[in-house]
């Protein structure tokens, strides 16, 4: 069968990546097509085009970017007519992703959805939308089947693939040595983000703390899609080091961390890294995005968990000074201890399966039975 996926985003295209090893191993005859990125490709889909071309966080910079947006739109939907795929496998990335869930629908194509987009946040009537244009939406968290349950509209939960990609991990033995060369310090890893707006306002930020800290050894954790001079201003301290496609192995290692609202703060719960969750927008974006928030919290643990197991550092909250004491306090303080409790809970709430086989074998099975 002909696939045809799109993600937007890194951790999207991590997941689809994994998705298309699954579906490989079900369907020996499956030709993978799409958007995306080198995750995707290296799994073996054509890479039709490049999310970052797309990729762009925040309102008003959505705004400022519409003219780019309209024309991928029209690039995506002659891709799809011209590879007339099976079915289409959208991840998140919703502002575009349900554009194509219906031009798909109106050419007939089923259409299913890995990983919902984030609508419990806001803009909870897409739920029916999603609705009207998903034929299968397969959920990563729990808590999301109770959301879509709301609007009676029946979803999977298949489990929370970043356990997938740390099943595959395999740590470097010989990288605390070389990140930590007296042996003795503590490793504070630094998650500035994957995107380039997110990277070049939080990354400065965190740097901040630093000098508080002289006795810690500093890890920033780069991504290979972005450029070398965004991290530039590392090369400023002698107790900061830069790694680059390491992230597993440092928080492997880490003591605590300093994580930009995202997937990378589940990924830091899941391997047990106390950690504090810092955000910080553009003013427009952010004041519109408060008036359109519905949740408590913005951070992963804390919205699996129901309460908050991890600071949040939002907005003006998140200053050099919120920082240095939020360290303190996870690095040796009284609530360590109490945080990873909380993430031995969340853990227990996602449970243990194989999210991406899971959905593998229900996308194929159900286009199977359409045959």
């Amino acid at each position: 069968m002909k696939y045809f996926l799109i993600a937007g985003e890194r951790s999207g295209d991590m997941h689809a990546g994994n998705l298309i090893k699954a579906l490989a191993s079900i369907d020996n005859k499956a030709e993978f097509f799409g958007w995306g990125g080198d995750y995707m490709k290296d799994a073996g889909m054509e890479l039709l085009q490049h999310y970052q071309s797309i990729s762009f966080m925040g309102f008003w910079e959505v705004i400022q970017n519409f003219r780019t947006i309209k024309k991928a739109i029209k690039q995506c939907k002659s891709d799809i007519s011209s590879v007339q795929p099976d079915a289409i496998i959208l991840v998140d990335f919703a502002g575009f992703n349900l554009r194509m869930a219906a031009f798909a629908q109106s050419l007939g194509i089923p259409v299913h959805y890995y990983i919902s987009p984030k609508i419990w946040a806001w803009n909870t009537k897409r739920a029916y939308k999603i609705k009207r244009l998903v034929d299968h939406m397969y959920c990563i968290l729990p808590f999301e089947v109770e959301f879509y349950e709301q609007f009676d509209y029946s979803t999977d939960y298949v489990g929370n693939p970043l356990f997938d990609q740390i099943r595959n991990f395999q740590p470097d033995i010989s990288f605390l040595n070389r990140i930590n060369e007296k042996g003795s310090q503590k490793i504070i890893a630094l998650l500035p983000g994957s995107r380039y707006q997110e990277v070049s306002t939080m990354l400065n930020e965190m740097l901040e703390v630093i000098p508080e800290f002289p006795e810690a050894t500093f890890v920033v954790a780069a991504v290979d899609n972005l450029p070398e001079e965004l991290y530039a201003k590392v090369d400023e301290f002698d107790n900061v080091k830069l790694i680059n496609g390491q992230t597993y192995d440092l928080l492997n290692v880490a003591d605590a961390a300093l994580v930009t609202s995202g997937t990378a703060t589940l990924e830091t719960a899941l391997f047990n890294v106390p950690h504090l969750i810092c955000y910080k927008a553009g003013t427009v974006s952010y004041l519109i995005a408060k008036q359109l928030i519905k949740v408590d919290y913005i951070g992963l643990p804390n919205l699996i968990a129901g309460k908050e197991v991890v600071p949040e550092l939002i907005q003006d909250k998140m200053n050099s000074k919120e920082m240095m004491e939020g360290l303190k306090e996870i690095i040796s303080g009284g609530r360590r201890e109490e945080m990873i409790d909380g993430f031995r809970e969340i853990k227990e709430i996602l449970g243990n399966k194989k999210a991406s086989l899971e959905a593998g074998k229900l996308i194929f099975s159900r286009l199977n039975s359409k045959n």
